[in-house]
């Protein structure tokens, strides 16, 4: 890895290997790994992010920074409050970023955990071969997830390559001390994955009791919404007919419920693939821009 690197790149393999040797194996991290949030049900997972502090906390952070929020999702055809949101799920409005080295954190999962250790190889490599303006500070010095993901909107490696965004103009893309580099860059990854302006993300649906059961392997729409009805989902909004949608079927507080999802879900999904991430993002979004717009025009 070392040697391919410092070909593609010309950074010295010394200085590559005195980084590499100072990673350490993080049995902490192993274990986080093994017990995802995502993992729990539905009616566990939500009240983590759907708090009254975690949404009174994104509508006091919206209207702190509603120009430049605004401003970007008009540049880039994300709605911002989806931005505010990503940014409250991931690290709490940027008060929790991570406490790991990110060397460790890649190297640990990286030579460690079977299941991805591929995976994170390559992130590792990746991380290697970005350039110091693409970075936070000196590679020794980041820290960031469990899973070496950065910043306030947690990027990994290769976000970091393909989608992160310099909006400041200062020459360097700091996805934790800059906001106008943090904002776009979520706002640019939604873009680039496909993001619909104005389209709709996630609406809930009624099975009747002859509802024909559908499995789905990810939450690319993949039906017609009037090809759903047909088989005994009914919206509980007036929809249209002809929207592409998935649905998902998630184990609620009160039961099943089941949710129609949109190729903006899906994006969502792209950036944490669990559809529990998904709807809490979405859910959050909705919580936040009702506030944030129920407190700009009250008396």
């Amino acid at each position: 890895m070392v040697g391919e690197v410092a070909r593609d790149t010309g950074k010295d393999p010394q200085s590559l290997n005195a980084l590499l040797d100072g990673a350490r194996k993080q049995q902490s991290i192993l274990d986080a790994i093994s017990r995802p949030a995502e993992a729990k049900p539905w009616k566990d997972y939500r009240p983590i992010f759907l708090t009254t502090q975690r949404i009174d906390d994104g509508i006091a952070f919206y209207r702190a920074h509603r120009a430049l929020l605004e401003s970007i999702g008009r540049q880039y055809g994300v709605a911002p409050e989806y931005i505010v949101a990503i940014i409250g799920v991931e690290t709490s409005y940027g008060r929790i970023t991570g406490k790991y080295k990110v060397l460790d954190a890649l190297v640990t999962l990286g030579l460690y955990y079977p299941p991805r250790a591929a995976y994170f190889r390559g992130e590792l490599k990746t991380l290697l071969e970005l350039p110091d303006n693409r970075l936070a500070g000196p590679l020794d010095t980041l820290t960031g997830s469990y899973a070496g993901a950065q910043g306030w909107g947690q990027f990994m490696p290769s976000s970091i390559r393909d989608f992160a965004v310099d909006a400041d103009g200062d020459g360097r893309i700091d996805l934790k001390n800059s906001l106008p580099d943090i904002f776009a860059s979520v706002a640019n990854y939604f873009a680039r994955h496909g993001w619909q302006q104005g389209g709709p993300v996630a609406a809930r649906a009624q099975a009747d009791g002859a509802a024909r059961p559908i499995t789905v392997k990810d939450a690319r729409p993949q039906w017609p919404l009037e090809q759903l009805e047909a088989w005994g989902y009914a919206p509980v909004q007036p929809l249209n007919p002809g929207e592409a949608a998935s649905l998902q079927s998630l184990d609620g507080e009160n039961g099943a419920e089941y949710w129609f999802t949109f190729q903006n879900f899906y994006v969502i999904t792209t950036y944490n693939r669990s559809p529990l991430y998904a709807l809490a993002v979405h859910q959050l979004a909705q919580a936040i821009i009702a506030g944030a717009n129920a407190t700009d025009t009250a008396p």
